[in-house]
C-alpha cells in the first residue's frame, strides 16, 4: 500500500495506540493488530526528540528476521507476517507493564549509577526490571515490587527471565558471527488469552533502537546511541546492522530508503 506526504498507511482504520516509535492499527482479523514503524527519535523517557529518516523501515526488516529466528528456537513471540516496508501483522497481547533489560556489559545507566567504566564487560548476565510508566521516568524495580502490585505473578515473571536468558544467548551468539557485540537490550511482553487461561509472549520489537550494538573491532556504536549521544550516523549505522545480518544485498538498503524519501517528497 503506498501513501504520501505524513500519511500513514491504514488510516482508515482504526487506530489502537501511539508510542514514541510505532503505532498499532486495528488488524484485519480479530486478535490481530498492525504495528507500523515510525521513523521517530527519542532518547531520556522523549526529553530528547528527532527524527531518522528511514528507521521505520530498517526496525521494520530487522525485527521481522530476529523474531522470526527466534520462533525457530521455540521462542513464542506476537509476529505473524510483515505486510510492506513499515508494516507488519502481529497477535494483539495484553501488554505486561514490565521493561526487561538484559546487560551482558557496562554501559548507559548502568555505569553512570555505579560509576563503573562503560565497555566494563559482567562476570555475569544481569536481568533488570523497569516499571512502564513515561511519567515516572520508567523507574527500575524488582520481582518483589512486580509480585506485590500484582504486574505479573510468579509464573508470568518466571516465564519473562527464562525467555530473556534464552533470547541473550540466542543473539549474543547471532550478533557475534557478524562482528557485532550485543551489550544490553530491552525486552516487552504480552499476554495471550485463551478463555481463563493466559500464556507470556515476546511483543514490541527487537532493533537497534531497543539494544546497544558495538562493532567488535572497533568499538564503534552501531544503535540508538548514535541519536542520543548527538554522535551522527544513526541510519547508517541501522543500514550496516541490517547488510551484516544479510536482510540487504549490496545497496538495496539505499535504494529502499530513496524510494521513501522520494514517495514523501511527492506528498509535499
Amino acid at each position: 500500500m503506498t501513501f504520501q506526504g505524513n500519511e500513514h498507511p491504514m488510516a482508515r482504520r482504526r487506530q489502537i495506540y501511539e508510542g514514541k516509535a510505532k503505532i498499532l492499527y486495528e488488524g484485519p482479523e480479530p486478535g490481530t493488530l498492525i504495528q507500523y514503524f515510525k521513523d521517530d527519535a527519542t532518547a531520556f523517557n522523549a526529553q530528547k526528540k528527532g527524527t531518522i529518516n528511514g528507521k521505520g523501515v530498517l526496525n521494520n526488516r530487522i525485527s521481522e528476521h530476529v523474531f522470526t529466528l527466534l520462533a525457530g528456537i521455540g521462542i513464542p513471540t506476537h509476529f505473524i507476517r510483515r505486510l510492506n516496508m513499515r508494516e507488519q501483522l502481529i497477535r494483539q497481547v495484553e501488554i505486561v507493564p514490565i521493561e526487561v533489560v538484559v546487560r551482558n556489559v557496562v554501559a548507559g545507566s548502568l555505569s553512570k549509577k555505579l560509576g563503573i567504566e562503560e565497555g566494563t564487560p559482567l562476570p555475569r548476565t544481569i536481568v533488570e526490571y523497569y516499571y512502564k510508566d513515561d511519567a515516572l521516568g520508567d523507574p527500575m524495580v524488582t520481582d518483589e515490587h512486580i509480585l506485590c502490585f500484582g504486574w505479573a505473578s510468579q509464573e508470568e515473571l518466571h516465564d519473562m527471565a527464562d525467555m530473556a536468558i534464552r533470547v541473550n544467548d540466542f543473539l549474543s551468539g547471532l550478533f557475534a558471527g557478524i562482528g557485532i557485540r550485543l551489550v544490553d537490550f530491552k525486552l516487552e511482553f504480552g499476554r495471550i488469552w485463551d478463555n481463563d487461561y493466559s500464556r507470556i509472549i515476546l511483543a514490541d520489537e527487537i532493533s537497534p533502537d531497543g539494544c546497544r550494538l558495538w562493532d567488535i573491532a572497533t568499538g564503534e556504536k552501531l544503535d540508538k546511541d548514535r541519536f542520543r549521544r548527538d554522535l551522527g550516523g544513526e541510519v547508517e549505522a541501522y543500514q550496516e546492522v541490517a547488510r551484516r545480518l544479510g536482510l540487504f544485498p549490496e545497496g538495496e538498503d539505499s535504494a529502499v530508503l530513496d524510494l521513501e524519501s522520494h514517495r514523501k517528497r511527492r506528498g509535499k
